[in-house]
């Protein structure tokens, strides 16, 4: 048998018991309607837009549900040794996060341009922050870690336990909204987009599921393209969370089964989308939280016109100055 044909997919019980094992580390997110005439003119009149306000999450974003799953399924000893983790920031503060909640230590590894507000966050989890020159350097370093320190290596989108705990974020939202007929993802390395839409299409099959990426970090796409994961030579946009330079085997294998298609969107139509967010529904959100907003309001407002979808705001780590920049640029 190959590789794909024994891929191993999160199953509905599998999901349920992962739900249930985060318990009150993470939170039941909101789903909100959205009305109105900003709303009507934006994606159009007779759709029905309801938005998954994940950015209320424990640390801001989605990524506490991947980051404990991991950790959860760790036994004692390696627990117990600690865990490490490279990312520009929401990663890094949710491996933070989950170690303080399970009793352990995290040493994270960020590149020196990561955001200080993110740094601050890891430190006020308790985590140790390594700043390294670049991503490249960070994920060395993490190596490095992983060989002399026997901590745990967390991965922030890829793998079975990865895409399982994004999966509880898939179930939570059908059993709130279960008369949904699409739903609209932002797309990084992967593991958001892969855990969500194996949820959706094994609660409701009937159900699209949407993936969007920025235009200047599009890995899946073009994986998509090539019918195999690639890698970017270089990434350009300013939705940092999803500037992911590749695609990794198993989240493109699970968001390859489980999505409709992938579109793209311009940071132009990044930041006219965090206005509308902020402006009607004042949500402060990051780039990457409103990449699904934009791809209702642009590429898929025709695909879905009067359809019920629901759009993912996925997080909010972003400074003051910095959010309020990208909206003067709007």
């Amino acid at each position: 048998m190959n590789e794909q044909a024994t891929l191993r997919v999160p199953g509905p019980e599998e999901i349920e018991a992962a739900l249930e094992a985060l318990g009150d580390r993470v939170r039941t997110t909101p789903v909100w309607d959205w009305r109105g005439l900003d709303k009507d003119a934006a994606f159009g009149a007779a759709t029905r837009v309801s938005l998954k306000l994940e950015l209320f999450q424990y640390t801001g974003t989605f990524k506490p549900r991947g980051a404990l799953t991991n950790m959860l399924a760790l036994d004692t000893a390696a627990l117990r040794r600690g865990v490490t983790a490279f990312s520009a920031g929401n990663h890094a503060i949710a491996v933070a996060y989950a170690a303080r909640m399970l009793g352990t230590s995290a040493k994270v590894v960020m590149p020196e341009y990561a955001n200080p507000l993110r740094r601050e966050r890891c430190r006020a989890y308790g985590a140790e922050v390594v700043l390294k020159p670049d991503i490249h350097a960070a994920v060395a370093e993490v190596d490095r870690i992983v060989r002399g320190e026997g901590r745990a290596f967390v991965h922030p989108f890829e793998g079975y336990h990865t895409a399982l705990g994004t999966a509880t974020l898939g179930l939570e939202w059908c059993r709130q909204q279960p008369d949904l007929e699409a739903v609209v993802l932002p797309v990084g390395g992967g593991g958001l987009a892969a855990g969500i839409s194996t949820a959706v299409k094994q609660i409701l099959p009937d159900c699209q599921v949407w993936g969007v990426e920025p235009e200047g970090a599009d890995s899946m796409n073009r994986s998509f393209e090539a019918g195999r994961p690639v890698a970017l030579e270089r990434v350009d946009t300013i939705a940092d969370s999803l500037a992911a330079p590749r695609a990794e085997p198993y989240s493109y294998e699970l968001c390859r089964r489980h999505l409709d298609g992938l579109v793209r969107v311009s940071d132009d139509e990044l930041r006219a989308a965090m206005r509308l967010l902020f402006v009607d529904m004042k949500l402060g959100a990051e780039p990457a939280g409103a990449a699904a907003t934009a791809a209702l309001a642009g590429p898929l407002r025709g695909k879905l016109a009067g359809k019920r979808v629901g759009v993912l705001v996925c997080g909010s780590n972003i400074d003051v100055g910095t959010f309020s920049s990208l909206l003067d640029e709007a």
